[in-house]
């Protein structure tokens, strides 16, 4: 995958995309992008990039000639084009998962009012916004969703199963996670996590995932139709004792005993 950042503040995403992960992936060939300056090609002796708003109104907009000669640059016949705004589709994990089978990303990053609305008509393939919150720019987002496509990328991550087990991969938060040392200031690492039962392990990290669900996000929990983990556990454990009972009742019958006496036999 290539991706290309089209900004006005170059100097805030080239870091961001070359460090950690995302450094280490690239240096991998699991992906390669480019930064670029709009301003490149901006209008005048000054580069100008934006204008007053038609109709009025404060803060100034980015022109459609300018956004679009930055995108014409770097469009390929396999580009995908997505500008970051704050009327963009809300991004998720899925989203993140769709893009990561796109072979060209670009990523426009609306500054000052924004980008003149022809731009995201006539050559934006989908806008993204990654909250319900206002930032001084597309840079961050943009290196946010980049971040989280990357890390599904084939070799990105050293340990492939790491994507699969993170938070959102199966629409649930991720489980808590213990290291060294066993306790610390009083507080201990759950005991199943020190048995070596794998199956055990797996069935306590998806209850503790969709307990985690449940209090935290309930909004996911409730598009997942997962139930209250109290009356679960609950209903778990009173269908455990009925079993042990019809256990141990079969047990007296196949012994030929006789069933404990009850209250007015005693």
């Amino acid at each position: 995958m290539h991706v290309d950042v089209l900004t006005l503040f170059p100097e805030m995403v080239t870091p961001m995309l070359s460090g950690s992960i995302l450094g280490r992936a690239q240096k991998a060939g699991a992906w390669s992008f480019g930064v670029h300056d709009i301003r490149a090609h901006g209008l005048g002796r000054h580069r100008s990039v934006d204008d007053a708003p038609f109709g009025g109104g404060s803060g100034m907009v980015m022109r459609p000639d300018v956004v679009g000669a930055a995108i014409a640059a770097v469009r390929r016949p396999d580009t995908t084009v997505i500008l970051l705004e704050a009327s963009g589709a809300p991004f998720t994990q899925a989203t993140a998962a769709r893009l990561a089978e796109k072979p060209h990303l670009v990523f426009v990053c609306g500054h000052y009012e924004g980008v003149d609305a022809r731009v995201r008509d006539a050559l934006v393939d989908e806008a993204i916004s990654i909250g319900d919150y206002v930032l001084t720019g597309g840079e961050l987002a943009a290196c946010v969703v980049v971040d989280a496509i990357v890390r599904l990328l084939p070799g990105a991550l050293g340990n492939e199963t790491s994507v699969v087990d993170e938070s959102y991969s199966e629409g649930l938060l991720e489980y808590p996670h213990y290291t060294r040392p066993r306790v610390w200031e009083g507080r201990e690492v759950p005991e199943v996590l020190l048995s070596g039962d794998h199956g055990k392990v797996a069935i306590w990290r998806k209850k503790q995932a969709e307990a985690r669900t449940w209090a935290l996000r309930p909004d996911l929990a409730a598009q997942l139709g997962l139930r209250d983990p109290a009356i679960v556990e609950a209903e778990e454990r009173a269908a455990a004792d009925a079993k042990a009972a019809r256990a141990a009742a079969k047990k007296r019958r196949k012994e030929g005993a006789a069933p404990p006496a009850g209250p007015a036999e005693r």
